[in-house]
C-alpha cells in the first residue's frame, strides 16, 4: 500500500463514520420527538448543544495549555526545533504554529487550537532529548498533519454531535419520568415502545462515544500517513512511535480528559489491546501503526 492509498482509505472511512453519526442522530431525534409528541424539545437540545460545544472548543487550546503548564518558546530558545517546524510547515503549506515545550521526561507531543491560524504544537522535554532528528521530524510531521487535515475542525463537529446526543437523551429520560402517569394510561403497545425509547436514551450516549473514538483512531492513521508523505520517510515516525511507547516515564500532567490529544497514549499501564478495550481507545495500537508505516511505499 502506498502513502496515497493509505490516506485516501482513512479519509473515506472517516466520512463513512460521520455519515453514520448523522443518520444515528436523525433516527434518535425522530424517535424521541415521536414518543414525546413534541418537536420543540429536539430543536432546543440541538441549539444548546451547538453553542455549548462551540464555546468549549473555541477556548480548548487555552484550557489545555493551562492544564499542562506548557511554556511558549521563541526561535532563540530552541533554534533546531524551530527549524524543523518551519521547514515542515513550508513543505505542508501551513502557517507556522506557536510552539510550546512541556517540562516532562516522557517523550510525547500534541496539537491543539481551533484552526490552522490558531494552532499550537506542544512537545515534551523528553521528546527533544530522546529522539534523533529524523524521528523528531516524523513526530512534528504527524502533528502538522492534524492541522493540515483540519482534524481540530472535525473534532469540533464530532464534539457537537456527541453533545447533541447526550443532551437529547438526557432530556428524553427526564421528560419521560415526568410523564409517567400519562404513560400508564396508554395501551401496552405504546408502553413497550416508550420503554424501548428509554433504553435507546441510555445506550445512545455510549454508542455516540464509540463512534467518536472510532473517528479519532481513523484520524490518527491518516495523520501517520500524511506525516510520512511530508517527510518521505515513514521509518522516522515508526521509530519515534516505538521509542515513545517503550519509555516508562509517566506524564504527570496527563489525564483521561487530555490523553487523546497526544501522539501516543501518555497514561502508562493502560495499553491493553483486547478487542473490547480497542473500542474505547482514542489511538490505534502502536504495533498496528508501526506495521502500517513500515509497509508503506513512498
Amino acid at each position: 500500500m502506498t502513502i496515497y492509498t493509505q490516506a485516501e482509505s482513512n479519509i473515506r472511512k472517516t466520512w463513512i463514520l460521520i455519515t453514520l453519526f448523522l443518520v444515528f442522530i436523525i433516527v434518535l431525534g425522530w424517535l424521541f420527538s415521536y414518543l414525546l409528541d413534541n418537536q420543540i424539545f429536539l430543536i432546543l437540545a440541538v441549539i444548546i448543544a451547538f453553542f455549548q460545544s462551540i464555546l468549549s472548543c473555541w477556548y480548548s487550546d487555552k484550557i489545555v495549555l493551562l492544564m499542562t503548564g506548557a511554556k511558549l518558546i521563541e526561535k532563540r530558545d530552541n533554534p533546531e526545533l524551530y527549524r524543523v517546524v518551519e521547514n515542515l510547515c513550508i513543505t505542508a503549506g501551513l502557517p507556522l504554529p506557536k510552539i510550546y515545550i512541556l517540562n516532562e521526561a516522557q517523550p510525547n507531543a500534541f496539537t491543539t487550537g481551533r484552526d490552522v491560524n490558531h494552532a499550537v504544537i506542544v512537545v515534551t522535554r523528553g521528546l527533544l532529548e530522546k529522539l534523533e532528528k529524523v524521528e523528531l521530524e516524523g513526530v512534528i510531521s504527524h502533528e502538522l498533519s492534524h492541522i493540515g487535515n483540519k482534524d481540530m475542525f472535525l473534532q469540533t463537529i464530532v464534539v457537537i454531535l456527541v453533545g447533541i446526543i447526550g443532551i437529547i437523551s438526557n432530556w428524553f429520560l427526564r421528560i419521560s419520568f415526568w410523564r409517567r402517569r400519562e404513560r400508564e394510561e396508554r395501551d401496552s403497545a405504546n408502553a413497550i415502545f416508550i420503554i424501548f425509547g428509554i433504553i435507546a436514551a441510555i445506550l445512545a450516549p455510549i454508542a455516540a462515544t464509540l463512534i467518536q473514538l472510532a473517528i479519532s483512531r481513523k484520524r490518527e492513521f491518516l495523520a501517520d500517513a500524511t506525516g510520512a508523505l511530508l517527510t518521505r520517510y515513514p521509518e522516522g515516525l515508526a521509530r519515534a512511535l516505538e521509542k515513545i511507547a517503550m519509555n516508562p516515564n509517566p506524564l504527570r500532567v496527563a489525564n483521561d480528559a487530555t490523553s487523546h490529544l497526544y501522539i501516543v497514549n501518555p497514561l502508562r499501564g493502560r495499553e491493553k489491546i483486547s478487542w473490547f478495550h480497542k473500542l474505547f481507545m482514542t489511538h490505534p495500537p502502536i504495533e498496528e501503526r508501526v506495521r502500517i508505516l513500515r509497509e508503506m511505499r513512498v
